[in-house]
């Protein structure tokens, strides 16, 4: 495929059926967290490519959290490819859902649902978040508890900077040991998740980051602006900053 490049998968970590990890071995540029690569594959007589936001830190194998959409025309055939499929992406990083566009305040919001987790499990890996925030607090929210990816190495980095880090994992559809039942729109409407973050979201202290379905998206930019965050742009400085997943 014009412009891309060949890499191959190196290890495949499966959270659930149809939820995976990809790490791939691919010449491409420096990442930068947040960002997103192209993958590409060839589905039956046409190539199809979608992009995914990276998992992985800086100068580490390129890693792809990836849900199977039974519908899609990508990931049924990607989340099923084994160890050593080769698999094309684009070697350029693209996108601006960066720390980079992140004003300096003492509280960082990551919220994520779904596979939205990927950007921040990318700036998580890096000191960045530690060195420029005060608190950094990670709300994902899952259907079933165990799409929670990521949760050892999160509660690993939870151990070690327990003033600095909260996780707050939420699951909608049952009741699952350590995390907040319900919907992550409904439970901060409620005052549910600031309680349990210990900080409130305020205007003058923090910055929210948005990332997965986009119906949570929309909500929450509605939630937000009633408390006068408003959204961030490079013109006009805000409090909010998001990318929907498709």
């Amino acid at each position: 495929m014009q412009g891309f490049r060949q890499g191959t998968i190196v290890h495949r970590q499966v959270w659930t059926p149809g939820s995976v990890t990809l790490r791939l071995e691919a010449a491409t540029e420096p990442l930068i967290p947040g960002q997103f690569h192209n993958l590409a594959l060839q589905v039956g007589d046409k190539w199809v490519r979608r992009a995914y936001s990276a998992a992985s830190a800086p100068g580490q194998p390129l890693e792809f959290f990836v849900n199977r959409v039974d519908d899609g025309e990508l990931t049924p055939d990607l989340t099923e490819l084994s160890v050593g499929t080769e698999v094309f992406i684009d070697p350029r990083p693209r996108g601006f859902f960066t720390l980079a566009s992140v004003p300096e305040v003492p509280d960082l919001w990551l919220w994520a649902t779904g596979t939205g987790l990927a950007p921040y499990i990318s700036m998580l890996r890096t000191p960045e978040p530690f060195a420029r925030f005060e608190r950094v607090v990670l709300v994902h929210g899952v259907r079933q508890g165990a799409q929670l990816a990521y949760a050892e190495e999160l509660e690993e980095l939870g151990q070690s900077r327990p003033q600095r880090f909260v996780r707050i994992p939420v699951v909608s559809r049952e009741n699952v040991v350590g995390a907040l039942q319900g919907r992550v729109t409904g439970l901060f409407a409620g005052g549910t998740i600031e309680r349990q973050a210990g900080v409130a979201v305020a205007p003058d202290r923090s910055h929210v980051m948005l990332c997965g379905n986009p119906a949570m998206i929309t909500e929450m930019v509605e939630l937000l602006d009633r408390r006068g965050l408003r959204r961030n742009r490079s013109r006009r400085p805000g409090q909010v900053t998001f990318e929907r997943y498709w």
